[in-house]
């Protein structure tokens, strides 16, 4: 299990979804389900899978919380996954291009595929349960990265504060490191010279990367996409807790919001092992038990 997670909340389509996205990427596989049952939500799917190599997990729980672009995945197609080819570049492109036709499917894009002056093959498309996805044509020549990064937008009242919250999570999750910055020249207006355009960052044992953007966005953080982070003992959750939670009213059974409204999930190792290899009865004790729990 890694230490930081994507967690996806679907209405009832995790199981599904799951599946489909596991169809689609190379080294993917579902790793196991079970049910959360008398739920604020009713009986709720919860599914755990792997991408490229990067665990997700999934729920279903209800049409509460809709996914959006201020949180998507990057998919690097980097040549050097597919060394094993005779034209490497070539067989990245064509992977990436079918991955693009098949979210396409009843998803619509948010930036056309194409050649861009960062990635000569490139396009950002929302599936058709909402997630969004980012495929890019990555340089062999760049820093490594995984195959999947979770990438962030600051927009609206975020705009501006994308250094000052990459600091923050450096400072609060060990080991961790920068990686790339890259900003906006003078003349992209609204954008202001020297913003973030992109930017990449190591927390444990995960890449992120973060973006900020000035134009009108009908967008923000929420709950549908979440973090989690599994905790060795009481003095990790205690610590993540207190570094991350700026919004008491959004504790709930490990939830937090940090001051950037994005959410986080501190959970202990022990939790998740209980619930993927415990039976049903004893999921339903676990669930009824840690539903009602905030943080004291």
């Amino acid at each position: 299990m890694q230490n930081v997670i994507p967690h996806l909340w679907f209405d009832k389509e995790a199981p599904e979804a799951a599946i489909f996205y596991t169809s689609l990427f190379p080294d993917s596989k579902i790793i196991d389900s079970y049910k959360l049952q008398n739920t604020p939500s009713g009986d709720c799917d919860v599914v755990s899978f792997q991408l490229w190599k990067q665990e997700f997990m999934a729920i279903s729980a209800g049409p509460l919380f809709k996914f959006n672009p201020s949180v998507s995945f990057i998919v690097n197609f980097d040549p050097l996954f597919f060394k094993g080819t005779d034209n490497p570049e070539q067989a990245a492109r064509e992977a990436l291009d079918k991955i693009w036709e098949k979210l396409s499917e009843g998803g619509k894009s948010l930036m056309e595929i194409g050649e861009y002056p960062f990635s000569k093959r490139y396009g950002w498309i929302q599936d058709k349960y909402g997630l969004s996805w980012q495929l890019m044509l990555t340089d062999p020549k760049g820093a490594a990265r995984p195959a999947i990064v979770p990438s962030m937008m600051f927009v609206k009242d975020n705009y501006g504060k994308a250094e000052e919250a990459i600091s923050f999570y450096l400072s609060v999750f060990k080991p961790s490191r920068p990686g790339n910055i890259h900003r906006y020249p003078a003349g992209m207006e609204p954008d202001k010279e020297g913003a973030v355009m992109y930017a990449d960052f190591m927390l444990q044992d995960k890449w992120f990367a973060l973006m900020e953007s000035a134009h009108e966005h009908n967008f923000e953080f929420n709950e549908a996409i979440s973090f989690i982070v599994n905790c060795k003992d009481q003095d990790e959750i205690d610590y993540y807790w207190e570094k991350l939670s700026a919004v008491p009213e959004s504790e709930q059974c490990g939830w937090v919001k940090d001051k950037y409204g994005l959410s986080w999930q501190i959970s202990p190792f022990e939790l998740e092992e209980m619930m993927r290899s415990g039976s049903q009865e004893q999921i339903d004790r676990v669930t009824q038990a840690f539903l009602p729990m905030k943080k004291t």
